[in-house]
């Protein structure tokens, strides 16, 4: 009965949640003059303390590499990143943020992480692990399920 009453109330709750969630992050990068790639670009450039390296881009924050190729075209003509080798590489590249770059993540992007922290702070730290549990337990569920969707 449990499971009835939730798999109902999913797409009215949760989905909805998750819907919000995406509106809220095209709004604030369209706020910002930003295609959404290429806010993410900034934001983790920004969590790395103003540069990062293209493969961690396509490997831990799991863009495609044409999606950042098009953010970072886009941010170097708004004169934000500058593309560099990784130091010691002549083939790994790397985002910089420019001085243009570094003012916009410290009006755009910093005001958006502290309020993400505020936000998640009115959790208890219960809470905040609860909700982090939960939310990677149903990211690799639904990974499993739609990976064997994909090999039907």
């Amino acid at each position: 009965m449990d499971k009835e009453r939730l798999t109902t109330e999913w797409p009215a709750s949760f989905d909805k949640l998750y819907r919000q969630s995406d509106r809220l992050y095209y709004r604030l990068s369209r706020e910002c003059g930003l295609s959404e790639s290429a806010y993410w670009v900034m934001y983790a450039a920004h969590m790395d303390g103003g540069e990062i390296s293209i493969s961690k881009l396509t490997e831990e924050h799991n863009f495609l590499k044409q999606t950042v190729n098009s953010a970072l075209r886009q941010l170097k003509q708004k004169g934000l990143i500058e593309v560099a080798f990784c130091e010691g590489s002549r083939k790994a590249k790397k985002a910089v943020f420019t001085e243009e770059g570094r003012a916009f993540a410290a009006e755009r992007i910093q005001p958006a992480v502290a309020a993400e922290r505020r936000a998640f702070s009115a959790l208890t730290v219960d809470e905040q692990r609860e909700m982090i549990r939960l939310a990677n337990k149903y990211v690799e569920a639904v990974t499993g399920e739609l990976d064997r969707f994909g090999k039907a």
